[in-house]
């Protein structure tokens, strides 16, 4: 699904939001490596999963084409600094959700641009006509997890010792949902 663009001016800081393009694979697939050095909220290691620009290509074509999967950007400067996706099931049984995800590299922290993707995602979805948004966040991310809890997802779960990070610690995810209103 495509959205139409939309632009940003939050503490001095210029960006957009708009539909993720074939033509950022490469820029998504190194954005990527980068953001998982960047911290431990990440589900993965730095270059662990790694996705080349040739896999990201067929993700957004894929992406535009499905009416239940979203694939933003964020661009402050023409260069992509954050993303999220919305990705629903074919599945009967689930067809009425999507799960969100989102990451914004760390230079750009606290401009906004986390919040105005999930924000865009939430309005696709009850526009669309999707019933429920899931998503998994670290259980020690209480950033973000106040976000999501701000605009209306609640803990639906929590998965005990569900990560080891690379120290050897053991973390929790809590799994959360929203219900369109």
């Amino acid at each position: 699904m495509i959205i139409n663009q939309q632009e940003y001016n939050i503490k001095g800081l210029s960006y957009s939001i708009r539909s993720a393009e074939e033509k950022d694979a490469e820029a998504l697939s190194s954005l990527r490596v980068q953001m998982d050095g960047e911290t431990e909220n990440m589900d993965r290691e730095e270059g662990e999963a790694y996705i080349d620009a040739a896999e990201f290509s067929r993700v957004i074509h894929s992406d535009t084409e499905k009416s239940r999967n979203l694939f933003l950007v964020a661009v402050v400067a023409g260069e992509i600094v954050g993303y999220s996706r919305c990705e629903g099931r074919e599945l009967k049984r689930f067809c009425h959700k999507v799960e969100f995800g989102v990451c914004v590299t760390r230079q750009f922290w606290g401009h906004g641009i986390g919040k105005n993707l999930l924000e865009k995602s939430i309005e696709w979805a009850d526009q669309t006509g999707v019933e429920k948004m899931t998503l998994n966040v670290l259980a020690s991310n209480d950033k973000a997890i106040e976000l999501y809890q701000k605009c209306g997802f609640g803990i639906e779960g929590i998965l005990k010792k569900d990560r080891r990070h690379a120290d050897g610690q053991y973390h929790d995810t809590i799994v959360m949902g929203r219900f369109k209103d």
